[in-house]
């Protein structure tokens, strides 16, 4: 743990003191044991889990009180000053085994002076969603917050997206920062140059301190340089496992680029660009194939209130390196998750994406089934020929993407040893399979279907062993 949490050099200008529910009961639904461990915490009996993440006990020498941050962001491209934490707050931040600094914060604990007219409740359905969205997109090397906590609350909320009442959770969520791009966009709205400079400083000083220099010309070009390349390299990963987010507001999008907030978020069961998760998005402003540009276009958001600190030319250069990390993480990604290596060129990389998605999107064929089938390249042709797309695999409009797969050299093969691989199909999270997860829990309160996914995407974490190392753009 930190002695200091860094966020209390900024916090008077960027959050507000926030006080958590009562909750009337508190029931322990997830524990992420393997996180738990990586910041101290895996030791603490249920009890004090409960007291901490349900009850908000302060974590020894951390933060007293709990902080809900304030921003601003573009909504649906609608600009909204009218935002901040509403049904969440900072509630800790820790350092990680390897020194990093990493922000406990929440889902579901309360009413706070943003919550405008909401309630400050989580679903318990959302909480879940949350939990197996966020561990399979780890699983497959895709940047995100990680699910630390899940624990019913014993109320009954009134919600008119879903059958209602419906049971209440409070979720704990684990990432890197808690700072939004509408962070920014707050300061620069009232004109507030000196709480922007320390804003900006904080940032590099905790998270990109290569990006470091006294003068803030200097230094902001620099810090939205970084940030470009992270954005960059979590939407490629979304777009690498067929991940729509649904609601890419600015206040969605944090300085180190990890996947958040999970609200109407589909997995694509094939390959589909007008896809559009949310139901209320009629315009298909973040549709699947959309998601790149609404990428770039948040970050212009996040460099326009830099502009009361640099010159726009370097702030436009940083963006434009969006293009160029975007399609080496795309194409690297893409590889990894086929467990092979790169190829000699990134050109020749992305013709062999162009020919693989182009391919996918013609045939309909099954997204992660694809990348199960074929994992190793060359290595695993005995597997796709038992594969339920066998057929599709023996079509001569299937042979330029066996070409690159077979151009390419197998990375780490050993993998292929691991039960995971020996299953006919790959885990998948599609919307019908969240739902038979879901059911028998507001059923029956059975948690065995539950169980049996996480375990599941952690079969997958362990076999495809990709690590952030993997992905690096």
């Amino acid at each position: 743990m930190t002695k200091s949490p860094p966020i209390l050099d900024i916090a008077n200008a960027f959050a507000d003191a926030a006080t958590p529910a009562d909750f009337p009961s508190a029931v322990l639904r997830f524990r992420n044991n393997r996180w738990a461990s990586h910041v101290g915490l895996n030791d603490l009996a249920e009890d004090k889990w409960i007291d901490h993440f349900a009850r908000f006990a302060p974590l020894p020498e951390n933060l007293e009180t709990p902080l809900a941050m304030r921003y601003h962001g573009h909504q649906f491209g609608v600009y909204n000053p009218e935002l901040g934490d509403g049904r969440g707050f900072l509630f800790a931040q820790l350092r990680d085994d390897k020194g990093r600094l990493l922000d406990l914060g929440t889902k579901g604990s309360g009413q706070t002076r943003w919550s405008r007219q909401g309630d400050g409740r989580l679903t318990l359905k959302g909480g879940v969603r949350e939990v197996l969205a966020a561990q399979y997109l780890e699983a497959h090397g895709v940047k995100t917050s990680k699910p630390f906590s899940l624990i019913e609350t014993g109320e009954q909320l009134v919600r008119g997206d879903e059958p209602s009442p419906t049971r209440s959770a409070v979720l704990v969520r684990l990432s890197h920062s808690h700072i939004r791009f509408g962070s920014f966009q707050r300061v620069a709205y009232y004109d507030d140059r000196e709480s922007l400079a320390r804003l900006i400083r904080h940032v590099i000083a905790e998270y990109y301190p290569d990006a470091a220099d006294e003068d803030l010309t200097i230094a902001a070009p620099a810090l939205l340089h970084r940030i470009t390349v992270e954005t960059a390299r979590m939407v490629a990963g979304w777009m690498t496992v067929g991940f729509v987010h649904g609601v890419m507001n600015t206040d969605n999008f944090n300085v180190t680029g990890e996947s958040f907030d999970y609200g109407p978020w589909r997995f694509l069961p094939y390959s589909d660009p007008n896809f559009t998760a949310a139901y209320f998005d009629q315009q298909g402003l973040y549709r699947f194939g959309r998601q790149p540009t609404q990428g770039l276009w948040a970050l212009q958001q996040l460099a326009a209130p830099l502009t009361l600190i640099a010159d726009a030319e370097p702030l436009t250069e940083a963006l434009k390196t969006f293009e160029g990390a975007y399609q080496r993480a795309y194409a690297c990604h893409t590889l990894a998750l086929f467990g092979l290596k790169d190829g000699e060129s990134l050109e020749a990389d992305l013709e062999f994406l162009q020919a693989l998605y182009g391919w996918m999107t013609e045939t309909a064929a099954a997204w992660p089934q694809v990348f199960f089938d074929w994992f190793g390249g060359k290595l695993s042709e005995t597997r796709a020929e038992k594969s339920p797309l066998a057929s599709r695999y023996a079509e001569e409009k299937f042979a330029p993407v066996r070409e690159g797969l077979f151009a390419r050299e197998p990375d780490r093969p050993e993998r292929l040893d691991h039960p995971y691989f020996q299953r006919e199909r790959p885990v998948s999270l599609f919307y019908e399979e969240v739902e038979a997860v879901w059911d028998p829990i507001a059923e029956k309160d059975d948690w065995s279907a539950f169980e049996k996914k996480l375990e599941e995407i952690d079969s997958a974490r362990t076999a495809l062993d990709l690590g952030d190392s993997a992905v690096e753009a």
